[in-house]
């Protein structure tokens, strides 16, 4: 993609996505309705940084947090650096291994009491 290209940004990520063979297990129809939070957790745990600006764009500050949160942020210690990183950089967090620390445990919490 170059600088001032103008993309339809979903078709863009998850096309992205196939090329890097996160969705091998959807069939060609259902990957046009892949579900925002699953987008948002392919995205960030597989594709750059720039590719994690287009989601922002795409779906908002409110829904990438809250889909980070419920999905990535879920998986614990797997993804804590990239969490941690995620935290800091696009979340702006003060504290952010506390912070990812706490998320974790209150998802973890939430699957327990259910």
């Amino acid at each position: 993609m170059k600088k001032n290209e103008v993309i339809d940004i979903r078709p863009y990520l998850v096309e992205k996505l196939k090329q890097e063979h996160c969705l091998w297990s959807y069939d060609s129809e259902s990957i046009k309705d892949i579900p925002n939070d699953v987008l948002v957790e392919l995205v960030m745990l597989y594709l750059d940084i720039d590719d994690i600006d287009l989601l922002f764009q795409l779906l908002g500050y409110e829904t990438v947090k809250r889909a980070w949160i419920d999905n990535v942020v879920a998986q614990g210690e797997r993804y804590y650096n990239l969490n941690y990183f995620f935290a800091w950089y696009y979340f702006h967090v003060k504290q952010p291994r506390r912070y990812v620390k706490a998320m974790a445990t209150r998802r973890l919490n939430k699957r327990l009491s259910i």
